[in-house]
């Protein structure tokens, strides 16, 4: 069966990219929240075990792993909703979980006190922390299947993608800037403001608040302002008087429909996955952990967990409007080491420093503007691979996430369990426990990475497409990319 694909117009205008663009922008806004203050708040402010706050986590990644894929799966088969196409549909669905949920996670137990158990608390924060995730994966999916249907070429990927992570960057400095903000201007209990405590559960809670608020507008503004190309139905062909009775010989071959099905047998789509996985892993728990890192490691105040962040978005941010030359003028692959090369000497710099003081600045621009460059660089990787199968774009990127989302939740687990503090208060041992934290998890992830992108540059990302799907439709001929002298054949004769 041949895919229909919509004819290739004229390039987006800068108010279509920019409204796209804005459509992940809640998503941004929570997940800047959720990844780099959820531990922090739950630890500091609430005193919640290590245990219970690594299991919240978990299972909040478990959630979202195992809806993005069947999320993926479902946006490719609908068929929109009213004036929603079927992916703005889903978006509109996943938007609306995260507004309703989100306020609930940064806002203390109700009815509970000092006397509820934390398995109580654990049970009412489940359900919200579950909707949430699902939320958010079905914005994310439907809002990055778009990519290859809105896009005419590889550049204008790129550029869509780097719109994307402009956009990501300024969610991040929305929120570290609001958090100085609030965390500089506490009047109450001056004596405590130096060192996160109970007495912040109002700064988190009015944060989530503003956080919900800017991302729905934000929202509106992607749905107003950009226009799903509607899917050419499957209709069959309506025959008339002047239509031929004889099926002309085709131009050129068809291409195969890839189902979800073709993508499990396909190496590329494991290249990249690996890859992705691998960049997520390093931003993530980066993102994760640096708060960690800054409070109980080089005993900063707590303004500092809002400003080094901060820098680490303003020079990825930078870094964003790079993208689109640096590729056209080293490619892909030589781009994404590049970013890796300031990844490295990151971790390098956390490793030999035991402590800092102004120089942590240069440390978190280094690190900003690495994560930066490898996760607009995995994320064209995998508009790449789609191509121009976008009928099955959204199991991609929906497989793609349940891969990070799954690992991310796993490597916090494995984290929090090698804490070396027997309470939940730190101790001596917390200053060198998550100094080592940020060196393996940016350093020792990178070389996982580069692994990956070594396989790449020698196995180039390349579909393989099922000549067995052809053979159905012209019934003659040797496989669609095959050559007379038997290439894309196996040697039993079976068809690769």
């Amino acid at each position: 069966m041949a895919e229909p694909v919509p004819a290739a117009g004229p390039g987006l205008g800068l108010g279509a990219r920019l409204s796209f663009a804005a459509g992940h922008f809640l998503n941004d806004l929570c997940a800047s929240l959720w990844f780099t203050y959820l531990l922090l708040y739950l630890h500091a402010v609430l005193r919640y075990p290590r245990g219970p706050a690594g299991g919240l986590l978990l299972a909040g990644q478990a959630a979202d792993g195992l809806c993005t894929p069947l999320l993926g799966l479902q946006a490719d088969r609908a068929a929109g909703c009213g004036p929603c196409g079927r992916r703005k549909a889903w978006h509109l669905a996943g938007t609306t979980c995260v507004l309703l949920s989100f306020p609930f996670i940064f806002n203390p137990c109700l009815g509970c006190d000092e006397n509820t158990p934390q398995w109580a608390a654990f049970i009412y924060y489940l359900p919200f922390i579950v909707i949430f995730q699902f939320g958010w994966a079905a914005t994310q999916i439907s809002h990055l299947s778009l990519i290859p249907e809105l896009a005419t070429s590889d550049h204008e990927k790129v550029e869509l993608t780097a719109f994307r992570y402009a956009f990501t960057v300024m969610a991040n400095i929305t929120v570290y800037g609001l958090a100085w903000l609030l965390l500089n201007f506490q009047v109450d209990q001056p004596d405590l403001t130096e060192h996160l405590g109970p007495q912040d559960i109002p700064t988190f809670r009015n944060l989530s608040l503003i956080v919900v608020g800017l991302g729905a507008v934000f929202s509106l503004i992607f749905h107003l302002g950009t226009k799903e190309k509607p899917y050419p139905p499957s209709l069959p062909p309506q025959l008339e008087e002047s239509t031929s009775l004889l099926p002309k010989e085709p131009a050129s071959p068809p291409r195969p429909l890839l189902v979800w099905k073709d993508w499990l047998r396909e190496p590329a789509f494991y290249q990249v996955a690996m890859l992705y996985m691998s960049t997520r892993l390093i931003v993530n728990l980066s993102q994760t952990y640096i708060a960690m890192y800054l409070t109980n490691s080089l005993l900063l105040p707590k303004k500092y967990i809002a400003t080094i962040p901060l820098v680490m978005y303003v020079s990825g941010f930078l870094s964003s409007f790079l993208m689109k030359p640096v590729n056209k003028w080293i490619g892909r692959n030589l781009t994404y080491f590049v970013g890796m090369l300031g990844i490295l000497a990151f971790a390098s710099w956390v490793a030999l420093a035991k402590q800092m003081g102004a120089e942590i600045y240069g440390a978190a621009a280094l690190l900003g503007a690495g994560s930066a460059t490898i996760l607009v660089t995995s994320l064209s990787m995998t508009a790449d691979l789609i191509g121009t199968n976008t009928r099955s774009s959204a199991f991609v990127y929906g497989a793609m996430s349940f891969t990070d989302k799954m690992a991310n939740g796993l490597a916090v687990m494995v984290i929090q369990n090698l804490h070396p503090c027997p309470t939940e208060l730190c101790c001596h041992d917390c200053i060198s426990f998550y100094r080592w934290v940020m060196v393996f998890v940016t350093g020792g992830i990178a070389v996982a990475a580069v692994t990956s992108l070594c396989c790449i540059m020698v196995w180039p990302i390349r579909i393989r497409y099922r000549a067995v799907c052809l053979r159905g439709l012209s019934g003659t001929g040797p496989p669609y990319g095959a050559t007379e002298s038997g290439e894309g054949r196996s040697r039993s004769g079976t068809v690769n």
